[in-house]
This record gives C-alpha cells, sequence and structure tokens, in this order.
C-alpha cells in the first residue's frame, strides 16, 4: 500500500502563540502512538514563529483515516480554529520523486 505524505501549515494569531505550541505538543505525542504513523514533525519558521508546518506520513490511507477520525483530532482542530488566521490549516499532499 502506499504511504499517504503530507504537509499542513497555518498562521497563528498573535496572543495565541503560547497555546498553539502546547497543543502542538500534546497532538505531536498522540499522533506519534497511533499505531499507522510514522512520521509526524511540527516546526515553526525561524524568523516568523507564528508560521507553522507540519511534515507527517501515514502507513496507509487506513492510517490516515485512523488519524483523522480520532477524537483528540477532532478537539484539537475545533479549539485550533480559535488561535488561527484562515478557516483551517492548508494541506499539500506529496509523493516521492519517481
Amino acid at each position: 500500500m502506499e504511504q499517504k505524505t503530507l504537509y499542513a501549515e497555518f498562521t497563528v494569531k498573535e496572543g495565541s502563540e503560547a497555546r498553539v505550541a502546547e497543543m502542538m505538543n500534546e497532538l505531536a505525542q498522540k499522533v506519534r502512538e497511533e499505531p499507522g504513523n510514522i512520521l509526524f514533525l511540527p516546526y515553526v519558521r525561524e524568523e516568523r514563529p507564528r508560521e507553522y508546518f507540519v511534515f507527517e506520513i501515514y502507513a496507509d490511507e487506513q492510517a490516515f483515516q485512523e488519524h483523522i477520525t480520532a477524537d483528540y483530532g477532532a478537539v484539537f482542530n475545533g479549539e485550533l480554529a480559535e488561535h488561527i488566521e484562515g478557516d483551517a490549516s492548508e494541506l499539500t499532499w506529496l509523493r516521492p520523486v519517481e
């Protein structure tokens, strides 16, 4: 089966930096425990620390579906929406160079 690889990005509203960092650390711990998660790496842009980038790899489509339907993910996304610019994270799907 083909791995699912994506890059998510969002910008945190001014004043929400500490809360989002805390939320992201909590989420990362949970996602990394998912059996189908291969990699979950959140970063902030060094010169603009309100800009987040998350690189994620899942074993396959089923693993990704289990990830996006996890209860804690819904809680995270619900609260995150209050703290970011725009409606949601922007997702970019990636595939290996052939």
